[in-house]
Order: C-alpha cells, then structure tokens, then sequence
C-alpha cells in the first residue's frame, strides 16, 4: 500500500504499527534524503563535513591516509581510470582482494565514474570467481599477484596495487597500471566525466540470496546515499571514534560500515588484513579504538577468552561492540556486559539486498531488549507476512519480514529471483515478529545459518 495511504494518526506511536494498511513504521529520527537526482554516493560522501583527520589506518603496516589525501587519491585514481584505461558510465569493475587501506580508494573512485563496483571473496575457488566474472562481465579488475592466477584464464586487464607487484606478478597477465602510480599522477584536465544519476547501479555485490545460489544484488547510488543518510541522522555517540575493521571488505558487512558510512562521519578506521583475534586485541591497544564491528562468533571468542585478553591487552579506551549477522542470545548479551562491563554491546539486522536497512540497537536501554535486533532502521517501513497464505499481519505474530525503503536493492541482476513485489517490498525471508514496543525479533532464517571463516553473515 502507496504512504499516502499512510495516517499518522492512526499509527500507534508505541510500535509504530498503522491499522490502517498493517504496515509497521520506523520510530526513529525521518530519513533527509538529498533531492539532487544527479548525484553519486561518492560525491555525497565527500560533500559531509566533520572534524575527523585520519580516514584509514593499515594494523599491518602503521601506514595512515587522511581525509584530504584520500580525496585526493580518489579523484587521481578516478581520471586515471577514465582516461588511461577507458572505464565509463556503466562498465563493472572488479575488486579482489584481501583487506587494505586502498580498497575504499578504488571502490570510491570506481563508483564516482558511474561505472559498477563488484566484489569477490578472496578465499573463493578460480571456478568461483571466474563463474562470477562471466556474469558480471567485468572490464577490469584490481587485485594483487597472489590472488592474480585465479583470474588469469579470463583475459580481464587487471590493475595491481604497487609497481613491484608487476615484477611478481605470473606472465601472461594483462597488467594495464598499478594503483600507487595511479595516486600519484596529477588529473589530466580533459573532458567532464559522464553525470551519474542516483537511479545508475552503484554495487553489484553477489549474495545466496534465498535459495543458496550466489547471484548479484544490484544497488543504486541512491541506495547508498540511504544508507549514509541513516548514519548522519542518527551519527553515533561519540563523534571521532577509532573503529577496528576484522570483516572482509569484499562484504557488504565491511563495504558499507568502512567504505562508505564512517568515512562520512570523519571516524578513523583502522584496517586488519585478516581476522586474528590477538592482532584484533593489539590494535585496539594501539590504536586505542572506540568500537568493534563484530560478528556473533568473535563476540563469543571474546567472551570465553577474556580473562587473558585482559591480561595481556589494554582495553580501556574500548566502549562499544556492535554485532550483526545472527541474534545475541540473552546469555551472550549478558556474559560479554559481566566480562566487559564498561562496553556496551549493540546488535543490528540486515541484509545485502536491504543496504544495511532493517533494524538496529542504539542504546544502552534498547540493548536491555534481549533477543530482540533492534527497532526498524530510519526511513524503513515493515510488514510481516504468512508465508503460506499472503496476508499480512500485526502485532506479536511471525511470519515472513517484508522491507520498504530508500536503500532497499533495485533487484537481483538479470532478474535471477523476484524477492521485490511490484510495490516495492523486498521479501527478506526471514520469519521474525515485532512486539508491542516496536523491537523486532529473528524467529527463524529461511537462508543459510551464519558462516564465520567462509563470510556469509
């Protein structure tokens, strides 16, 4: 049902539940969305201003870029790849790669030519990656030496992150550049690049989506700009944070946390390349960061191995753990607050398709809700729906959640699988309830249960 069928007077400021059309609507602040249609989520981003000096910071090697250098280096990289290899408007470009700190150089300057960013998992197969290639049917692709053979037999002109990486790189390649050089050369001058608009695909990031079959989600600028939008109607607590990145950035976990979000909020990111608990430990130590951005599996690591990390790490600095891919039990919920008592944990749900809409926890009070995901995200409508029969219901009863927003997907690419009704609603597949307060609860996942080392959250 359209929202001018929507009557605040009849929605119940309690839930937000509207008797009207049964449709469930977010408590949170309204979504302020730009009303420039010629818009990209790059230029979005970079238009925000905050305080914030130090954008990313590689654990591995100490190396930091700030936020002036990393405009920079994205407008650098972006009229290289214009004018030097001939990406444009529409053209997909792939990145593989484990984490780095130029990984949100490329996805921002790929994204700001209008051209499509996909991703893939680097621990994935060749048959894998290539599969994914013949279905995206990338122009190019930035990866390293190590990961280049997977990919050799396409013929894809490949992008490589150092100069040195040439000399390491397997013969046969199509190497066409090296992204330190791409940094450093001086924009050309020439033509205006092509004008994006919010409506172009911004993401093609490739999710099991209901049936286990992986396939391409396709996001708009506008979906992203949603997504960011949500983060500054909302920003967090503590304005200049140092948050710890332990998930894959190919993910859309990752993506639209690190790439996207806290870099329009001026945070500082610090970068691991792997996930490793003791390298995570150190450097909140070092970095003496703010926040960890976790999955369930970890939040337990760290809960049965507390007595040594507090032994032999400091965590002081250390105040909040946000935690998305799976429900916290009470009991989990409980142990890390008795075993970290000065940090708060705040859980979130959502999905590739929905761009990190659904539902989330910002507060110490909601996080006293347990077992529940949160309350429905800004600018996020909601309905549950009987999976058997259609008809949508109310309050405290399960059944499949359906999404409605500005961030949710335009669909799967080549239209694999209609999870989107004609009204807009993305059918998550996931039975859940919302209760008298709002707060909405994972009963059961159709999809595939969380995986930890092989990143499907």
């Amino acid at each position: 049902m359209a929202n001018s069928q929507r009557s605040s007077s009849l929605i119940d400021p309690r839930n937000g539940f509207c008797t009207l059309n049964s449709t469930f609507y977010s408590k949170r602040k309204p979504l302020a969305l730009p009303s420039n249609e010629s818009l990209d989520i790059t230029t979005f981003i970079s238009s925000q201003t905050h305080r914030g000096k130090t954008a990313f910071i590689d654990a591995a090697t100490d190396h930091r870029i700030s936020f002036s250098d990393l405009w920079r280096a994205v407008d650098h990289v972006a009229d290289c790849l214009l004018h030097d290899v001939g990406i444009r408007r529409g053209d997909v470009v792939l990145v593989l790669s484990p984490n780095t700190i130029s990984i949100p150089i490329v996805c921002l300057s790929v994204m700001s030519l209008g051209a499509v960013l996909t991703t893939a998992n680097p621990l994935n197969t060749a048959s894998e990656i290539l599969r994914q290639i013949a279905d995206s049917n990338p122009k190019l692709a930035f990866t390293t030496p190590e990961l280049a053979p997977k990919i050799a037999s396409s013929g894809i002109s490949i992008v490589l992150e150092r100069v040195e990486d040439t000399l390491r790189a397997p013969r046969g390649l199509k190497v066409v550049g090296n992204l330190t050089e791409m940094m450093k050369k001086e924009p050309s001058g020439q033509a205006v690049r092509n004008q994006v608009h919010k409506d172009d695909t911004a993401m093609l990031l490739y999710s099991s989506g209901t049936t286990g079959r992986s396939k391409g989600v396709n996001s708009s600028h506008g979906n992203l700009i949603a997504h960011v939008a949500r983060y500054i109607a909302e920003p967090f607590e503590q304005p200049q944070q140092t948050f710890i990145c332990t998930v894959p950035l190919f993910h859309t976990f990752g993506l639209l946390n690190f790439v996207l979000a806290t870099l329009a909020l001026g945070t500082t990111v610090v970068i691991l390349p792997r996930f490793d608990l003791g390298e995570m430990m150190a450097a909140v130590e070092k970095y003496r960061a703010t926040t960890l951005i976790l999955v369930p599996p970890v939040l337990v690591t760290m809960i049965n191995k507390a007595d040594q990390i507090m032994k032999k790490y400091d965590v002081s600095f250390l105040r909040t753990v946000r935690c998305g891919g799976a429900p916290l039990s009470k009991e989990v919920t409980q142990g890390f607050m008795k075993k970290y008592p000065t940090v708060d944990v705040y859980q979130g749900y959502a999905l590739t398709e929905s761009n990190g809409a659904g539902a989330s926890v910002e507060s110490v009070e909601e996080s006293r809700r347990y077992g529940a995901v949160g309350l429905l995200s800004c600018g996020v409508e909601a309905r549950i729906v009987d999976p058997n029969t259609g008809q949508v219901m109310g309050l405290n009863l399960t059944g499949e959640l359906w999404l409605k927003g500005p961030s949710i997907a335009k669909g799967y690419f080549r239209n694999e699988e209609e999870i989107i009704t004609s009204e807009g609603w993305l059918k998550t597949g996931d039975l859940c309830y919302i209760d008298n307060d709002g707060f909405l609860f994972i009963v059961d996942r159709l999809k595939e249960l969380i995986k930890y080392k092989g990143y499907q959250f």
